[in-house]
C-alpha cells in the first residue's frame, strides 16, 4: 500500500501549530535557553512574511510550514530527555570536587550577591545550608545527594521549616539545572532559611540519641 503523502500546512496554519505546541510551559522549562531565543528570532522573521502586499516576500508558504515543523521537531527532540525524569542525570547539590566549608559557601554567596550574580548566590547559599547540616551531624555526608533528598532528610529535625525547605529545593533545581533566572528575592529567601536553620536546635531521631543511654549496666566489682 502506498504511503500517504505528508501534510504540509500553509504558513498561517503552521504558525498557529507552532505557537500552540511551544506555548506549553514544559517546553519553556525544559528546553535550553538558545532554543527559546531562536524561536523568538524566528517569530520576528515570520512577521515579515505575512503575505501582505508590502512585505515583498518570495518565500512559498509550504516552505515556511516545513521550516516551522523542523523547529518544532528540534525543540521536542532536545526537550524530551529533560522532560523524562528517568533520563535526567542526578541533580547533585555539590560538585564532585566540592570540599568547601559552610562559611566558604556563604562568603562566595555574599560576593556573588554583591555582584548581582543571583543564580550563583542562591546555589552557594543552599550548599552552605547543606554543608552546615553535615557539620552539625544532622545529615551524614553523602556523595550525590540531591536537593529533594536534603529537603526530605531535614524535614524531621526542622519540622517547622519543612515547607520552606521544599521550596528551597525546588528553587535550587530550577536555577542550577533548569532555565529559571534568579533574583534578589530568591537569594533573600535562601539566606533567611539558612540563618533560621542555624538558629534552630534540631530534633534528633531516636537512633541518633547518645548510645550511652542504651548501654547495659556494668557488673559490680567484687572485692
Amino acid at each position: 500500500m502506498a504511503a500517504e503523502p505528508p501534510v504540509l500546512p500553509g504558513a498561517e496554519e503552521a504558525r498557529r501549530w507552532a505557537a500552540e505546541e511551544l506555548s506549553h510551559p514544559e517546553y519553556r522549562d525544559a528546553a535550553p535557553g538558545w532554543i527559546e531565543t531562536l524561536w523568538e528570532d524566528f517569530l520576528d522573521w515570520l512577521s515579515t512574511l505575512d503575505g501582505s502586499a508590502d512585505a515583498g516576500s518570495t518565500v512559498p508558504s509550504p516552505v515556511i510550514g516545513v521550516v516551522i515543523a523542523v523547529i518544532i521537531a528540534a525543540a521536542v527532540i532536545i526537550a524530551k530527555p529533560r522532560l523524562n525524569p528517568r533520563a535526567r542525570k542526578a541533580r547533585e547539590v555539590f560538585e564532585p570536587e566540592g570540599v568547601l566549608a559552610a562559611a566558604d559557601y556563604r562568603q562566595r554567596a555574599e560576593m556573588s550577591a554583591a555582584a548581582g550574580r543571583w543564580a550563583d548566590a542562591v546555589v552557594d547559599r543552599f550548599r552552605a545550608l547543606v554543608r552546615s547540616a553535615e557539620d552539625r551531624t544532622i545529615l551524614e555526608p553523602q556523595p550525590g545527594r540531591t536537593a529533594d533528598e536534603v529537603a526530605r532528610d531535614l524535614a524531621f529535625p526542622f519540622s517547622t521549616e519543612a515547607q520552606r525547605l521544599d521550596r528551597a529545593a525546588v528553587t535550587f533545581d530550577a536555577i542550577r539545572y533548569g532555565n529559571r533566572a534568579a533574583d534578589a528575592g530568591d537569594y533573600r529567601a535562601m539566606a533567611s532559611l539558612d540563618d533560621a536553620l542555624e538558629a534552630l536546635k534540631p530534633v534528633r531521631r531516636p537512633d541518633h540519641q547518645d548510645h550511652q543511654d542504651h548501654e547495659a549496666p556494668r557488673p559490680a566489682v567484687l572485692p
